[in-house]
């Protein structure tokens, strides 16, 4: 049985609205939603005022053993402390705010749900999971992002996930892997590895690689070093992989750590890319190289080393197919970076 659409759930809301209407009393009403073995589901309506909840039990003990919960925008998360049948269980009310959009409030909430259903964590990790999962849907709500990413964010992306995957391929643990994973939370380099930093530029040109430096201090070897530049050259191809199947990839090569592919999906989610609209990403990509370039005096590049002083900031395009500085390979990024 699949976890709730986020159709029933604004079901479940209206039937609780008609039952608030016809017995105007103050306090929760609730319909059961989901039940798992860590954890009770309930969507909820607490009048007067209405507003659409979910609420999800655990045990004190989890809740207990964890830090503050998350704030967030266009919902509010608290702790119920009345009004729901006890039964041991500390309950956790996500509640939409009146400004909130009810539509993403729901994807929200069946997505929440549908992690909490496919998780097999103890009580305590899988709390940590819920909470984690709450800041990175505020992290996505604060970013004023679209449903689905512009076709520009929708190829980086890509790019992006495309060295994630070779990178563990190459045998990187997931766990460093993704914590080193900096993009979708606008790091200065995309990824933040052992003792150095990789910054992925990705293009669908052909016969030029442009990529865009984003700042004086992007390609600065004298902040984070060894710094290296990846250039992921992708094609659309009949025989390629969309976007969410890109994720998905990533996602098969981390089976094995379920922490890490927890915090994937979070990552994931903080780049833009929502379940409920992964059938619109249509375009496919395929992968026809990755150039890697160690970051040092001979590879160009503008910093505030190599401008005049009175030069604050500066964005600048490269085409990396002219670059004349030596190329290297992965296996000699990733042991220099000390990550294998």
């Amino acid at each position: 049985m699949a976890p709730p659409t986020d159709e029933a759930l604004d079901v479940a809301w209206r039937a609780l609205a008609e039952a608030g209407e016809d017995q105007p009393t103050e306090g929760w009403r609730t319909i059961p939603v989901e039940r798992t073995a860590q954890c009770r589901i309930l969507a909820g309506r607490r009048f007067p005022g209405g507003d659409e909840a979910v609420l999800f039990g655990f045990r004190s003990a989890a809740v207990a053993a964890t830090a503050s919960l998350p704030q967030a925008r266009g919902f509010r998360v608290e702790i119920v402390r009345d009004g729901i049948p006890r039964d041991a269980l500390a309950w956790i009310a996500l509640v939409r705010e009146p400004a909130g959009s009810l539509t993403m409030f729901a994807r929200m909430a069946s997505d929440i749900i549908a992690l909490l259903r496919e998780a097999s964590a103890d009580e305590v990790p899988l709390f940590r999971l819920f909470t984690g999962r709450i800041r990175a849907w505020q992290a996505f709500m604060e970013s004023g992002r679209d449903d689905v990413l512009s076709p520009a964010a929708e190829v980086g992306l890509v790019g992006e996930l495309r060295f994630l995957q070779q990178i563990l391929e190459a045998g990187v643990e997931a766990s460093v892997a993704v914590d080193g994973w900096r993009g979708p939370i606008d790091g200065l380099h995309d990824f933040v590895l052992g003792t150095g930093a990789v910054e992925v530029k990705t293009s669908t040109t052909s016969g030029e690689f442009p990529a865009t430096i984003a700042s004086l201090d992007q390609l600065d070897d004298s902040l984070v070093r060894p710094l290296f530049l990846a250039g992921v050259r992708l094609t659309l191809r009949a025989s390629g992989r969309t976007l969410p199947e890109v994720v998905a990839d990533v996602d098969d090569c981390m089976a094995a750590d379920p922490v890490a592919r927890a915090r994937f999906s979070d990552l994931v989610l903080r780049a833009g890319v929502l379940d409920g609209v992964r059938d619109r990403y249509v375009r496919r990509f395929a992968t026809v190289r990755t150039m890697l370039f160690r970051v040092t005096d001979p590879f160009p590049r503008l910093t505030r080393r190599n401008v005049a002083q009175a030069v604050r900031r500066v964005r600048y395009d490269l085409d990396l197919d002219l670059v004349q500085a030596p190329e290297t390979d992965l296996d000699g990024v990733l042991r220099e970076l000390q990550v294998t």
